[in-house]
């Protein structure tokens, strides 16, 4: 109930908008609903991932957006206050937990596809999610591919109404679950089947795509040049791209003689990733380029100087930390710059290809699968497994010119 007192508590009913565009979607118990929705939310106990969840079905994940579903909490808004409250201790990271430290990678920036997140498509289209049946949840997954969504996106949307729908049905909130459909039959599990669509860099790419984040460029400072290069270096290590945006000074250390990186991947789970040469010396020349010169401390985009171990590792010019979208779009210009190598996938150049790239090198330089696993913070062996099988093979594991050889008569 304390953070209550932090919310707006003068705006819009439970069935009005809200926010930026925040509905709430008219149900006939709203409070009983939204306190299931909790309860299950509540059953995982990271912050980040619930909040993660929660932004998934299209609730509201911040104190304003959360403040603008209040009324003054009197007569029948009691229970529909109180839910609210139980709702945003749940997914709203207390402010104490944030002086204490760490809070998870920056969440994404929302997407196109946030009209058409499940309690938002209730919303709009008329459907109290209490009630909502099979079919009603085949017409959410038609208008997400409408919308654009591809299968791997829509099969994780699914899985989220699914798991949320199955606790609901365990405390009676609803009669079953809607959203216990079979994905193959639905086409959502075919791409899993087949190869990956992420683009499979070989070493020449990567190594022009290094170089080219290396090249001086016009209106670039040396240390703008120096934390491309560092942030191509760091890819190259098998991270994620949230987890590169979400390392902080604190997280670069020594241990058993080596520099390494502490890692906070995913469901909170920390590992450590050493630094390669290539990744350490990039990384330890922009650092040395972004201090004052004495390697300890730095100027903040307020003009603060600060401890390095109390900032992000990666800062942008303004001394704030970087966004998905920030790294994303570095990466298409640093490739769009990186000549012929690069010419035929510079256009499709995301981060997650360098992680790709990890798993597939590594693989093939004669790496154990576990090892792999340990590095990338896959949660099973069969996903490091399957990033590689489903990665385009390399020529050489081909036998198409085996073939070719044994019918092709030159000049015939």
């Amino acid at each position: 109930m304390k953070l209550l007192s932090g919310l707006d508590s003068t705006a819009v009913s439970p069935g009005e908008t809200a926010g930026d565009g925040e509905a709430w979607p008219g149900v006939a118990d709203p409070a009983g609903l939204l306190s299931g929705i909790t309860e299950w939310l509540t059953g995982y106990g990271n912050h980040q991932t619930r909040r993660t969840y929660a932004e998934g079905l299209g609730l509201p994940v911040t104190a304003a957006d959360i403040g603008a579903w209040l009324r003054p909490r009197t007569g029948a808004h009691d229970q529909w206050a109180e839910a609210v409250a139980d709702y945003a201790q749940a997914v709203i990271i207390p402010p104490a937990a944030k002086s204490a430290g760490r809070t998870g990678p920056p969440p994404a920036s929302r997407g196109r596809l946030r009209a058409c997140h499940w309690l938002r498509w209730c919303a709009a289209n008329g459907v109290d999610p209490s009630v909502a049946t099979s079919a009603q949840v085949k017409t959410w997954l038609r208008d997400l591919e409408s919308a654009g969504a591809a299968p791997s996106t829509r099969d994780r949307m699914l899985a989220t109404v699914k798991t949320m729908y199955s606790s609901l049905a365990d405390t009676g909130l609803v009669a079953a679950n809607p959203a216990a459909l079979d994905r193959r039959r639905l086409g959502l599990t075919a791409a899993a089947a087949s190869t990956s669509a992420t683009i499979t860099l070989t070493t020449r790419q990567v190594a022009a795509l290094h170089q080219a984040a290396g090249t001086p460029r016009r209106g670039a400072s040396a240390c703008d040049v120096a934390r491309s290069v560092a942030i191509v270096a760091l890819f190259t290590l098998g991270l994620r791209v949230s987890e590169l945006c979400g390392l902080d000074g604190a997280d670069l250390h020594v241990t058993r003689g080596r520099r390494a990186l502490r890692v906070h991947g995913k469901g909170g789970k920390v590992r450590i990733v050493y630094l390669s040469v290539p990744a350490e010396r990039a990384l330890m020349d922009y650092l040395a380029l972004r201090t004052d010169g004495t390697g300890t401390e730095v100027v903040t985009g307020a003009g603060r100087r600060t401890r390095n171990s109390d900032l992000p590792l990666l800062v942008t010019r303004g001394g704030r930390r970087f966004s998905r979208q920030a790294i994303w779009q570095l990466l298409r210009r640093i490739a769009a710059a990186g000549g012929p190598d690069l010419a035929d996938v510079a256009e499709a150049m995301h981060p997650h290809a360098l992680r790709h790239f990890y798993v597939t090198a590594a693989v093939e330089a004669g790496a154990s699968l576990e090892h792999v696993q340990a590095d990338v913070g896959h949660a099973s062996i069969d996903t490091t497994s399957g990033v590689y099988d489903h990665a385009a093979r390399d020529p050489a594991r081909s036998a198409v010119d085996l073939v070719a050889d044994a019918w092709h008569v030159d000049g015939a």
